[in-house]
């Protein structure tokens, strides 16, 4: 399933190479405004540059003021590219390939690679979507609650992106890897090189927000994406569900 998929990506927070990464030197400040939103955009995109049609970056939410606001929406904006991406590459490995070992407690596997990752969410029991969405919902959590650690909320400082570590629940609950940085690959990478997978990261994640959405949108609604249309697999499902709590459809 492509949330689960979601899931896998976030928890390793790797940002597949979608995109080169454009070069810049600049770091990524911890709390910033719209003037550093307008100066990122230029080395994002630099044909496009900044473009808000809403005025989302102008807004006061939650009464945050500025700072606030535009560390909620680049935090967003990068938690969201990550379960793109992990979405995109889940809805390729599904279409494809199914672990083989037990998935029930009948003993059985998973559903089948001849229905499209869209059926086989439909096809998995709804404890298991329980388990899912359960485990979204302590990751959300975790993350509202880094002040606990000593570690800025995304709205009042901490870098946009960064998961607080789980060392606590790894202490005093289960093991588990950290989030951010798991393995300590970027630790020892110069300044330089940690800008500019920051910058390609975001570009990835919005890259895979098309990319998911075109599957979607090809399997929904045949011949909407030309380009896929050789492979698309018709569904006459409602993708929106899990968002509606009908997990039993």
């Amino acid at each position: 399933m492509k949330i689960t998929a979601a899931l896998f990506a976030t928890t390793f927070g790797i940002a597949s190479a979608f995109v080169p990464a454009p070069q810049t030197g600049a770091s990524v400040k911890l709390s910033e405004t719209t003037a550093d939103l307008e100066e990122l955009a230029g080395k994002l995109n630099p044909i496009v540059k900044f473009y808000d049609p809403m005025g989302l970056s102008q807004g006061d939410f939650y009464d945050m003021g500025e700072e606030g606001t535009v560390g909620f929406l680049r935090h967003s904006e990068i938690k969201h590219g990550r379960v793109a991406m992990a979405a995109f590459v889940g809805y390729c490995v599904q279409s494809n390939f199914i672990f083989p070992w037990p998935q029930h407690m009948d003993g059985s596997t998973g559903p089948s690679t001849d229905l499209s990752p869209e059926q086989q969410w439909d096809a998995i029991p709804e404890a298991a979507k329980w388990q899912i969405f359960s485990l979204i919902a302590f990751l959300e959590i975790w993350d509202e609650c880094s002040n606990l650690q000593g570690v800025p909320h995304y709205t009042k400082g901490r870098m946009p992106g960064q998961y607080p570590k789980l060392q606590p629940f790894r202490d005093n609950i289960h093991f588990a890897l950290d989030l951010f940085d798991p393995f300590g690959f970027s630790k020892n990478r110069s300044e330089e090189k940690k800008a500019r997978g920051r910058i390609a990261e975001v570009n990835n994640g919005r890259l895979a927000m098309l990319g998911i959405f075109g599957f979607l949108s090809a399997d929904k609604m045949p011949g909407s994406v030309p380009a896929l249309a050789g492979i698309a697999i018709p569904y006459d499902g409602n993708c929106m569900i899990p968002f509606e709590g009908n997990f039993h459809l």
